[in-house]
């Protein structure tokens, strides 16, 4: 699956995550790493495109109408970047689906993007990969049970994801075991490239 329904996408914005050191890539800047002829950036980007869409992290060359920020302080975690991107959208009707990605996922398409979205009941939808694991940088959300899960506390700096985001309880969406693969080290990111992946 590797495009969106004719209709357009189900999403109303998403956010891109594209901030972290890369302490396992040897300091590399993650999100700029290319899979062919694409940053994993790129990728991210092309995954959710068409509605509003904040990028967080440093500042990069972005498409027209992305918006980048930043968590303050910077380098406060996935969570604190959640957090400052749903600052950053614009004011959204309460049942909105807001996309949440990372900006390492070699293999992320519209396709999954759409199926995510299509699950989304109350609270949210996350991506599982083949052993089960709830991948919570994959997954859509309702805009109002994402508020109020960054309304539990004033400061997500240094907190996990799954702190954030396991009390809405999201549907677990089986999805295809690339759809869920990240890049975390030089030896992740070497593998895409030999693979002969063309995405």
């Amino acid at each position: 699956m590797d495009t969106a329904d004719a209709a357009g996408p189900l999403h109303g914005a998403a956010i891109v995550l594209a901030g972290g050191r890369g302490e396992r890539l040897g300091g590399a800047d993650k999100p700029a790493l290319r899979i062919g002829d694409r940053s994993m950036l790129d990728i991210a980007l092309a995954a959710v495109a068409g509605p509003p869409v904040v990028v967080v992290g440093p500042d990069r060359e972005t498409p027209a109408g992305v918006a980048v920020v930043r968590e303050e302080p910077a380098g406060g975690g996935p969570a604190a970047a959640i957090a400052a991107g749903l600052a950053a959208l614009p004011r959204l009707p309460a049942d909105a689906r807001i996309v949440v990605l990372a900006a390492d996922l070699p293999a992320i398409d519209a396709g999954t993007v759409h199926l995510l979205c299509s699950r989304v009941t109350a609270g949210g939808a996350v991506l599982v990969d083949g052993s089960g694991r709830r991948q919570w940088l994959v997954g859509a959300w309702r805009r109002q049970a994402l508020t109020e899960a960054v309304h539990r506390r004033s400061d997500w700096h240094g907190r996990s994801v799954r702190e954030l985001l396991g009390p809405i309880d999201p549907v677990e969406v089986s999805g295809s075991e690339a759809a869920a693969a990240d890049v975390d080290t030089i030896e992740d990111w070497e593998r895409w490239q030999s693979d002969g992946y063309h995405l």
